[in-house]
């Protein structure tokens, strides 16, 4: 087998490995739709689901820069000689197809539990809101209560 064969079937096992982790991204996605959706959603879960994602994302990255370094050894063998690597080739651009395909779907479930995340984080800024306002209410009533019992000095007439 030919050097250039054997880069051929690392790209394509890259490729692999990129929709398999890109797989896992739509199902982390998923999940933080149904996280963002749930009233009772704890910082620490949605927390947890970013933090997995983001080391899916790191995982990509990595695997796309060795695509490139490797694509880059070959690609003028490849241009060159089109004919030997053909169905190699065929292969590398349907799953690049794919790839494609599921990252632009992943880019619109992104935007979308980005909506979601704003609505989210709206909604609790105004719960906080609401928190402070009753506190700060509840604060003047027991100032206010406090001050009834209380009362001014006041001069006695001590006339006897």
């Amino acid at each position: 087998m030919m050097p250039e064969e054997n880069y051929l079937n690392i790209l394509e096992q890259s490729l692999d490995k990129k929709l398999g982790i890109l797989q896992q991204i739509r199902i982390k996605n998923e999940q933080q739709r149904v996280l963002l959706l749930d009233e009772e959603l704890g910082p620490d879960e949605f927390e947890e689901n970013m933090e997995a994602k983001g080391v899916l994302v790191e995982k990509l990255e990595l695997l796309d820069n060795g695509f490139e370094e490797i694509y880059e050894r070959i690609r003028h063998q490849l241009q060159s000689d089109k004919g030997r690597y053909r169905e190699q080739i065929r292969r590398l651009q349907e799953r690049i197809r794919q790839v494609t395909a599921e990252s632009s779907s992943i880019q619109a479930e992104e935007q979308r539990n980005y909506k979601l995340a704003q609505k989210k984080f709206s909604d609790v800024k105004k719960q906080i809101r609401e928190v402070k306002a009753s506190y700060k209410a509840v604060n003047q009533y027991y100032r206010s209560m406090t001050n009834t019992n209380y009362v001014d000095a006041q001069f006695m007439d001590h006339k006897n």
